[in-house]
C-alpha cells in the first residue's frame, strides 16, 4: 500500500488486515455506513454485525493494487483474501472530518 491514501482509509485497511474490529470501527464516523454490493449498514453496531459475519469475522485481507484520491473521495482496487469472498473488488471511501463517512464495495 502506498503512503498516499488518506490516513483514515489507511488505518481502516490496516485494521482489517490485522483483524482488529475495534480499530476498524474507530475509523468510521458515528453515522458512517458500509455499502456491500447494494446492502447498506449504517452506524457502528450495524457495521460491526456485518463485519463480524462477512469481513473481519472471516479473516479478510486487503492487498491494495491501485488507488485514486480526489479531495474527500478515494477509490482502491484490492485483492481480497480470507474465508469469505476472494478476488478483486473496488472499495470507495468518502472521508469527512478525519473519519470514514462511507465505504462502498463493488465489483
Amino acid at each position: 500500500m502506498s503512503n498516499t491514501l488518506p490516513e483514515p482509509v489507511a488505518r481502516l485497511i490496516a485494521a482489517a488486515n490485522a483483524g482488529d474490529t475495534e480499530a476498524f470501527l474507530a475509523t468510521f464516523a458515528a453515522d458512517g455506513s458500509v455499502n456491500d454490493w447494494g446492502r447498506t449498514f449504517t452506524g457502528h453496531d450495524a457495521i460491526r454485525a456485518w463485519s463480524d459475519s462477512e469481513f473481519i469475522g472471516v479473516g479478510v485481507t486487503l492487498e491494495v493494487t491501485a488507488e485514486i484520491t480526489t479531495r474527500e473521495h478515494t477509490t482502491i482496487t484490492a485483492t481480497v483474501g480470507g474465508q469469505g469472498f476472494n478476488g478483486q473488488s473496488h472499495f470507495s471511501f468518502t472521508v469527512s472530518d478525519g473519519l470514514v463517512a462511507d465505504m462502498a464495495i463493488t465489483a
